[in-house]
């Protein structure tokens, strides 16, 4: 390709730059950053000090896979070994030097602790003459001082955000994220609620602005970058469109205040109220469902059978306010929702709501409801009612909703709408409930990382006591095989996995409406709102 800089042919290369990190055992009780110095048998930047690198190759799903691969192949660790943090946002810039256009994609690596079956260590290979643990803030602050190769502080500050941030509000943006990953019980609405209020205490922590409001507003876009990308991935689509409406009101008010003091107090008051209004929505998502049932269900002198799963605080809601609200009774027929049984959970919810409620419909008799739960295994006896025919509903949350208006729900969505599909045909609604902030940017689902999570979630249920001597057996069989551990003295070698993936995609064909804190949506409203949203986050957040 022709450039700029000249007539020859410049090369367009896509790396991953993974910075592995050790937080545990330093000297001097910081966090410390592994660097390498590249060796001669390179072919680009020799004797330079460097994260683990390499091109994004064609075969690589992903980035994040090419940075796994090259870990693997340069250091020899493993998942086992390391845990992925943080992923930073990706850059391009030119070195006329070597005549390369680089875009970096930065990963940060977390060395797990060493324990009595674990002892993680660094193997270099070939393209590494030695390494070193070194303080990311003095790579960052005096870099300087250091033959790295080109950005190497660019890329370790896109991933370790504590010294442009400063201590407190770093420290408090860290364990927010850490919440929100390894938070499994909350909803996608709970997980962007929580999201905003560590934004809220970012905010605080950084005070009014020191040098200039310019800095101090890429500091917060910043923070935000990070919540909606390294906070729960899997779920980010909440958590991107309210960070990003919060953000951009914030902007706006900005640029009606003068004052430094100003900025601070303005983020703070925006931020407060949305965190305040944030129940509302739930409550419209509910008025907006009982008004589609009263008009596609007019008839209320037969229970309404309505089929569901997972735990969404949406649909407890929603699903308690038709029942008090309305004259309806309901044949409530709930999934157990393995493997943290969320089902279990919606329905001891859903009954403590109604022994405790009034209703408030003009009809004051007492009405009756039945809740019977289901195994996974069984979706299909689930959609069936006691006469043989198909439930009226199929109703499910949404994680996450596609610009094409595919929804991202808990793992089991699926085949129960099949299910339900293949016992009632159309006749059978399948109705999926969603903020509008849930609808994610453009962009295909099976780019989306899937979230897969620890398989003893699902086997300690094996072990169990009341399980067989045979079933039990075959799981501690299972667990070491899960493990790598082989057999002394086979001359098999069977590799076994157990697959925990969280969530799943219902295709937009299989929906029939959806209903938001706005009313009834339609695919092409979906569409627009997303593209809204791309718009908004390249305008905030592509200048980072």
């Amino acid at each position: 390709m022709a450039t700029s800089h000249g007539t020859s042919e410049w090369k367009k290369r896509s790396v991953v730059s993974n910075f592995i990190f050790k937080f545990d055992g330093t000297q001097d009780g910081k966090p410390k950053v592994a660097l390498f110095k590249r060796s001669d048998k390179v072919s680009t930047y020799q004797h330079h000090i460097a994260p683990i690198s390499g091109s994004i190759d064609p075969t690589d799903p992903s980035p994040l896979a090419a940075a796994w691969r090259e870990i693997r192949e340069e250091t020899t660790l493993t998942p086992s070994s390391i845990t992925l943090l943080r992923r930073g946002k990706p850059y391009t810039f030119t070195d006329p030097s070597v005549k390369r256009e680089w875009t970096i994609h930065p990963f940060m690596f977390r060395l797990k602790p060493e324990t009595p079956d674990s002892n993680p260590s660094i193997k270099i290979d070939w393209e590494h003459e030695s390494w070193a643990w070194y303080s990311p803030d003095t790579i960052i602050i005096i870099h300087d001082s250091y033959k790295g190769v080109p950005r190497l502080a660019e890329s370790l500050r896109r991933v370790y955000f504590e010294t442009d941030l400063g201590h407190e509000p770093g420290r408090i943006l860290s364990s927010g994220l850490q919440a929100l990953s390894h938070d499994h019980e909350s909803g996608a609405r709970q997980l962007a609620s929580k999201a905003l209020q560590t934004l809220r205490d970012v905010v605080a922590a950084l005070g009014p602005p020191l040098d200039s409001r310019q800095q101090w507003w890429s500091q917060v876009r910043t923070a935000g970058w990070h919540l909606c990308a390294n906070g729960r991935p899997s779920m980010n689509a909440a958590i991107t469109s309210a960070l990003l409406t919060a953000l951009s009101e914030i902007e706006s008010q900005l640029q009606l205040n003068s004052t430094e003091e100003d900025a601070t107090k303005t983020a703070l008051q925006i931020l407060d109220t949305s965190l305040t209004n944030r129940s509302k929505t739930a409550e419209a998502i509910s008025s907006a469902f009982a008004a589609y049932m009263e008009q596609t269900f007019p008839a209320k002198d037969q229970p309404l059978s309505i089929l569901t799963l997972s735990e969404s605080s949406t649909i407890r809601l929603a699903l308690t306010h038709l029942a008090t609200s309305t004259e309806y009774s309901l044949d409530l027929r709930i999934l157990e929702s393995r493997p943290l049984y969320e089902g279990v959970s919606l329905a001891g919810s859903l009954i403590e709501a109604l022994d405790t409620s009034t209703s408030s419909s003009s009809d004051k008799k007492l009405k009756s409801h039945k809740i019977t739960l289901y195994p996974d295994t069984s979706p299909a006896l689930a959609a069936t009612t006691e006469g043989g025919k198909a439930v009226d509903l199929v109703l499910i949350g949404s994680d996450r909703i596609s610009a094409s208006g595919s929804v991202l729900n808990k793992t089991g969505s699926l085949p129960t709408v099949l299910s339900a599909r293949h016992v009632g045909g159309s006749d059978t609604r399948v109705v999926v409930l969603g903020e509008t902030e849930k609808i994610a940017l453009p962009g295909k689902e099976k780019d989306h990382d899937s979230e897969e999570n620890d398989p003893t979630q699902i086997t300690r249920a094996w072990s169990a006591e009341d399980n067989s001597q045979r079933v039990q057996s075959a799981a501690a069989v299972l667990e070491e095989k899960v493990k790598g551990e082989s057999k002394a003295g086979s001359c098999h070698e069977v590799k076994v996995a157990v697959k925990n993936v969280f969530f799943e995609w219902v295709p937009h064909s299989l929906i029939d409406a959806y209903i938001t804190e706005q009313g009834g949506w339609a695919v092409g409203d979906i569409k627009n709102r997303s593209e809204k949203l791309a718009a908004e986050e390249t305008r905030l957040f592509g200048s980072l």
